[in-house]
This record gives C-alpha cells, structure tokens and sequence, in this order.
C-alpha cells in the first residue's frame, strides 16, 4: 500500500511538475508573468510611439490666476505640473514614486491639498504641498482611506471622506486647515452608505453631504458645524431617485444638485434649504449634467452634459438660471471646468479620439453668458504619430434579444474601423463598473490595434450602463445580471451582418467588471470567439464580496445582490465563471494588481488555476506594486506588449 501511495504522489507531483507554468520577472521583479513569452525587439519597437503619449488633465489655479496646475506624466507616474502661459513648458513640481490623486488648491493660499497612495492599495493620505518649495506634510493618519477633498472658501477647513474611525464606514471629517490633530468626526457613515462632502457654502460653516447608497439611490444633506447637525434636504425614502449636491447658490438660501427624480437623467435643480419648490435649471436638455462650477463672486456658472457620450459645455448664469451651449469647444469628452480666482477666465479638460487629454482656457465676456477666444494651453505629445490617422468611432445601435414598445431594445456602440476593406478582425472592449459608460476618448491602445493589427474595435455600452437613462442602468441587477452578457451575445450576432468585419475572428478585452463579462462570454460563447483579456475582472460574485474591502462592500451588494441571503448567494454562484470554467474553451491573458483593493488579487488566481487544471491555454500577469489596474508606465507597457502578441497569436491567425 505505501509503495502504490509513493508511487501515486510521484504521478501526482510530476502531473504538477508539467503543468507549472514558466515564470519570469521584469521591471525590478514587479511583474511577474507566467506562460507569457518575452517580447521580440521588433513588436517593442512597432509599440515604442504609441506608449509614449501623454495627457495633461487640469486641476487648478494658482492663487494669482496666473498659472495652471496640470496632472502629467514625465517618467513612470503622473505628478503634478504648473503651466504659466499657453504652450509653455509643464514645470513638474511634485516628485514622487507614487502617482498624484485628488489635487485642491487652499483658497487664498498657494499651499495644495492632494491625495496619493502606495503601490495602488487606494488607502490614500492627505498632504499639504507648497508648490514653491516642494516641501510636503502628511495630515491624515497614515492608515486610512481618504477621499474627497473638500476647502471651505476661507481656507481654514478641509473636509474629506475618511474611513479612519473603524476602518470600513465613509465617514465624513472636518480639519482646521492649521491642525490637522483637531480633525473632528462631522457625519458617521456606519449605515453601510457612502458619505461624502461636496462643497461648503459662502458662510464657511454649513457643508453639503451626499449619502450614496448606489447609483440610483442618493441623497442630499446640509451639515452645520457649529450647531453639529445633520438635515437631509433632498431624497426620500419611499422614491428611488439620485439626489447629488453640486453646490450652494452664492446668494440664495438653497443649493444645486443633480437629480433624476422627475426624469430618466441628472437634471441640475435648485432647490431652497428650507423646503420650497424646486426648480429645473437645465429645462430642454434631455441628457444628464455631469457637473457644475460657480466662480468664487458666485455671479458665473458652468456646467458640462454627456449628450449620448459627446461632452457639451455650457455657460450658466446663477442670477437668472439662464445658460447657452459654448460651441468653440472641440468635439470630445471634457471634465468639470475651473473658473479662475477673479472669475474671467474659464480652463477645462478636452479629450478626444485623436488627441490625447489637453486643458483649455476660455476668455470671459463682462456678462455670464459672454465668452470669448478659446486658447489651448497644453500640447501633449503622442510619441511623434499622425493623429489625422487616428481612427474616429462610427456611434451605431445594434438590437438586442429583448423588446421595447414592441420593438427591439437597441444598444448603443462605437466601432472604429481600421483601413481596407476587410473582413477585419474584431476586439470587443466592454467597459468596466458595471454602472460605467464607453465614451470616445483617446485610446492609443486602439490606434495600435487599428493601425498595426489591422483589427477593428467595437465598444458596447451594454444594459446597465450609465449614460441612458435610469431604467438602462437597473436592466442588469442581481438577477438580471447574465441579460448584459446577451447583450454581447447579440452584439457577435450584428458582426455576423457586416461584410467588412470577421464573424469568426473575435476577441473580448475589458476590466474589472468588463473582466467578469469577458470571462462570462466564455462561458457562454467559446464557440463563437477566439480569445479573451481579462484584467482585474471578477470570476466569482461571492468569492468577490467575501473579500473586496471592507469599505465598499455594501455598496457592492446593492448591483450584484448580498450573498448572505442563500437564495442570492445560490443564483450568484450559479452565473459565476469560476463555477463554469468548464464551459470556457479559450485561451485567456489574465492581468492583476497584487495590491487591489476592489478585485482581489485571488479572483485572478483562482480563474487561472482551473484554466490550467482544464489545459486552457493561460498568460497570467501580476503587478506586485500594482491595484485595480496598472498606473506605472512600465508595467503598462509590457501589458500592452503582451496583448499584441496574445492577440497575433490567437486572434489573427487563420
């Protein structure tokens, strides 16, 4: 019996033996790839112009008005730069090895408040920077997560959100801007929700809140430091609807917020504080507002729309509630805009498909509605590449399995399309979230696909999807999760009908949860799709809420449903990859961070184990210094090495 049992163990470790996958480390031992080949000089070189793109996305004025501050990159992670004339130089005044997060100037001051964390574990600290010296100070605890930086217009308060009390609620806490040991609890999120500030009022002592309990489902309160209380003024109970503050009206009594009560979209409101009718400022405008600034006099306003996933920006007057479209802009996505600190000029953030993100200023006339030259004031490089190249998507719909008014439900897609006639390969991008929306923004990933591939891409913002109203974005909850996955099934089927696309050659690429709906088109369309990307990407729902953070995790549970309850956690393990991975037949490049906070590095692990248990074909790469996604420069250029020849070798072959 010993004998048959060393003789078993022996079959066992040398079954283990041929099944170990090749590992190998690069970028200092950070990035450990198995089964992954090491890339020839060739496809590095073909890559070299398109990794070497930059972006320069705004984030403030200096005190003066004088200067912008700009978010770039200039070595491995995106620091801070000041840009002091249009086409000037970015001056990098922030040196750190890890990348810069929120950044908020002090009013009044020169000093910035900014957030960062370490190797991408998103536990950010707050600091106090001084842009002239480059001398820094840490003024949150070193342990928590925090968030959403938030000054009083006097500049002696900065409120954030912080889970710094039990290390899993959002919490809200107010700080002297000179004491950060005073740093006193303002709202306890311990109901699960997340609690965030948004933006103080004219008097320095009253903030508004929001309670975000999921995307449907938010509400709005006004906290009073010196009384220390707490007054819901926008949302109710008994009406699902998203109440977001954005800001208190200058003058009035009252605020405005984004609100989708009596709408399938975020309109922008006014409502007073001590109740009142509330008023519809953006009448006419069937798309949702995704932002609003006010000048520090509070006589101008802005305001940016998504007009099925095209940016508008508009010119609003807080006085009269009066706005009009400023067409000077380029056509592309755009942040929320920064009014200078004498409120006459106006910067934002331009992204599109052929030029990468660049910050803006647009001169203001003498009344709120007036504007005058528009100036761009950063150039950022894209690696010496023709951009009149880069492709520009085609915004199709294609219909789905189920039915709306009696006809096909219909989904929105952009597909670029590369040169020739074709039949081109296909790469479907599916965007993470899942309450997230594709928008055509630069991608150089996709110029490269296009251009040295010969490969189109076509991104689906299948149901669930923000950007379409409300009832879109609860098609997909809990129990309708696996309808989004037909959704793609439906999207193979309308590649079917176009002559200049190839049926049979067609790859899926998305993350996070556009990681999950690679993985679940695998289990459902291996027969019909060549390859998959999977990064960061969920493969177990309840393996997944077991171990995210503790800090999101019941925010999670509203989309996906709460394993707890038996009934849920049965259909969650029912629809999850992992439990289905017989049914994937193939080959997969799986991507993680080590240090994810929200998609544990164990989903990925545990996905590519039971593809090898099964001889699946696997490329697995793991950033040790990495989260949710890569954010160093050279961990994603050996990642994007690697999907170009996971995709030369089984999606373009014949």
């Amino acid at each position: 019996m010993t004998r048959l049992l060393l003789i078993a163990s022996s079959l066992v470790l040398a079954a283990a033996a041929m099944a170990s996958p090749e590992v190998r480390t690069v970028n200092d031992g950070n990035l450990v790839l198995e089964d992954i080949p090491s890339t020839p000089a060739s496809v590095r070189e073909d890559l070299r112009r398109y990794q070497n793109t930059r972006s320069a996305v705004l984030l403030d004025w200096d005190a003066q008005g004088r200067s912008l501050y700009v978010r770039t990159r200039f070595a491995s992670t995106d620091q801070l730069h000041r840009v002091q004339a249009p086409g000037g130089r970015r001056e990098q005044l922030s040196w750190f090895d890890e990348p810069v997060g929120q950044v908020e100037r002090r009013p009044g001051h020169r000093e910035l408040a900014f957030t960062m964390d370490a190797g991408g574990n998103e536990f950010s600290q707050i600091f106090i920077f001084d842009p002239d010296t480059g001398e820094h100070r840490m003024v949150s605890d070193g342990e928590s997560r925090n968030v959403s930086l938030t000054w009083s217009p006097d500049g002696e308060w900065l409120a954030f959100q912080s889970t710094r009390r039990d290390g899993r609620s959002n919490d809200v806490w107010i700080m002297p801007a000179d004491d950060a040991d005073a740093a006193e609890l303002a709202v306890d999120g311990g109901d699960g929700a997340l609690w965030a500030p948004v933006a103080y009022c004219a008097d320095a002592r009253r903030l508004l809140v929001v309670r975000y309990v999921s995307i449907n489902d938010s509400y709005a309160y006004l906290y009073d430091r010196d009384a220390d209380s707490l007054t819901r003024v926008a949302g109710s109970d008994d009406d699902l609807a998203s109440h977001v503050p954005v800001a208190c009206h200058p003058e009035r009594d009252g605020f405005y917020m984004l609100s989708d009560r009596d709408s399938q979209f975020a309109q922008l409101v006014y409502k007073p504080f001590a109740g009142g009718e509330r008023e519809l400022v953006s009448k006419g405008i069937d798309w949702s507002v995704s932002g609003l600034a006010l000048s520090n006099d509070g006589h101008r306003g802005a305001f940016v729309t998504n007009e099925d996933g095209i940016s508008r920006l508009y010119l609003f007057d807080p006085g009269s509630h009066a706005f009009r479209v400023v067409d000077e802009l380029p056509t592309g996505v755009t942040g929320t805009p920064r009014f200078s600190p004498d409120g006459r000029r106006l910067a934002i953030t331009v992204n599109t498909p052929q030029t990468p993100s660049d910050t803006f200023v647009l001169e203001l006339g003498h009344s709120p509605l007036a504007a005058g030259r528009l100036e761009r004031w950063t150039w950022s490089e894209v690696g010496g590449l023709d951009t009149e190249r880069f492709v520009v998507p085609e915004l199709v719909h294609y219909p789905t399995f189920d039915e709306v008014e009696g006809s096909p439900r219909e989904i929105p897609a952009f597909v670029y399309r590369p040169e020739g006639d074709g039949p081109h390969p296909v790469v479907v991008f599916i965007h993470g979230g899942p309450e997230a929306q594709y928008r055509p923004t630069f991608n150089s990933a996709f110029q490269l696909w296009l251009q040295r591939l010969g490969v189109a891409v076509i991104a689906p913002n299948v149901r669930g999807s923000s950007g379409y109203g409300k009832d879109y974005l609860l098609l997909d909850n809990v129990y309708l999760r696996e309808d989004s996955v037909r959704d793609i099934g439906a999207l193979l089927d309308w590649i079917d009908t176009q002559p200049d696309l190839d049926a049979d050659r067609v790859a899926t690429y998305g993350g996070s949860y556009g990681g999950y709906m690679v993985l679940a088109s695998a289990v459902h369309y291996s027969d019909r799709l060549r390859a998959g990307v999977n990064i960061v990407g969920i493969s177990n729902f309840v393996t997944f809420l077991e171990n995210t953070e503790d800090y999101r995790r019941d925010l999670r549970r509203v989309e996906y449903g709460d394993e707890r309850d038996p009934e849920v956690r049965e259909f969650l393990e029912s629809i999850s990859p992992l439990n289905n991975v017989d049914r994937i037949r193939i080959p997969l490049l799986v991507a993680q961070g080590q240090n994810d906070p929200r998609v544990p590095v164990t989903e990925a692990e545990q996905i590519v184990a039971a593809l090898r248990e099964r001889d699946i074909p696997v490329w697995y790469m793991n950033a040790l210094n990495e989260g949710h996604g890569f954010r160093r420069k050279e961990n994603r250029d050996r990642f994007n090495e690697a999907v170009v020849m996971f995709l030369r070798e089984h999606l373009l072959a014949d």
